[in-house]
């Protein structure tokens, strides 16, 4: 089977409120659809991320490396979290994608892993 990376997508100013009525229905949706592909047995690893503003960036500069802290990239978007999934074809991976947008509430993305 293939593998491929769901990955779930914020706006760049997109902060949890961990009190909202709001964040519990999603948690509450997205632990719901985790066992479900747990149950399926597509599930290999997902996780949520902190925001961006936590995020440490290397770069190779005259043989080491720089650091530097925030983002790659500077974009309106964040990547909030992921599933990395098993599925037989495309198709299958393109249904658990909808599935999971419909538990976040929110856009996310399906992209194959490269072939061995």
């Amino acid at each position: 089977m293939a593998q491929y990376l769901i990955s779930v997508w914020h706006d760049g100013d997109y902060e949890v409120d961990f009190e909202g009525d709001d964040i519990q229905r999603i948690v509450a949706q997205v632990d719901a659809f985790n066992q479900e592909v747990m149950d399926a047995g597509a599930w290999v690893f997902g996780g949520g991320l902190e925001p961006r503003n936590a995020t440490t960036v290397f770069r190779p500069a005259d043989g080491g490396a720089s650091m530097t802290e925030g983002p790659y990239a500077k974009s309106k978007e964040q990547m909030g979290g992921f599933w990395i999934i098993e599925a037989p074809d495309l198709d299958a991976a393109l249904e658990w994608g909808r599935k999971g947008a419909l538990a976040c509430e929110g856009p996310v993305e399906v992209r194959p892993f490269q072939s061995e």
